[in-house]
């Protein structure tokens, strides 16, 4: 692999433990889901590009893992303060959402 980093590049990634509480889609988009997030201290909207394969009633209750020091974006007019991780599709496949094998405390740091 040519791009590899140092550790303390990855260790500036704030990798969370996050519980999905709301789901909605967004209204004139095939592929984006406003998703409220519970890390613990905080709540957080993230705007995720996976209604074309989850449907907001499959996230909600869902442990998912959130990049938490991702700076916020707009889509569609809507704030998206962090990501959730999925893999990528490859040839329009369907991502699939990483999560914690058992419920987690949300907010807790992935090291």
């Amino acid at each position: 692999m040519s791009d590899w980093i140092d550790i303390s590049e990855f260790n500036r990634i704030d990798l969370r433990v996050g519980y999905v509480k709301q789901a909605e889609k967004v209204p004139y988009s095939k592929n984006l889901i406003k998703l409220l997030v519970d890390l613990g201290s905080e709540e957080r909207q993230i705007i995720a590009g996976l209604a074309r394969w989850y449907s907001p009633e499959e996230l909600r209750g869902k442990y998912v893992i959130v990049v938490a020091n991702l700076k916020p974006k707009k889509f569609m007019g809507l704030e998206s303060q962090g990501m959730i991780l999925a893999t990528c599709s490859e040839e329009g496949g369907r991502p699939v959402l990483v999560t914690v094998a058992e419920p987690a405390k949300p907010g807790s740091k992935i090291c």
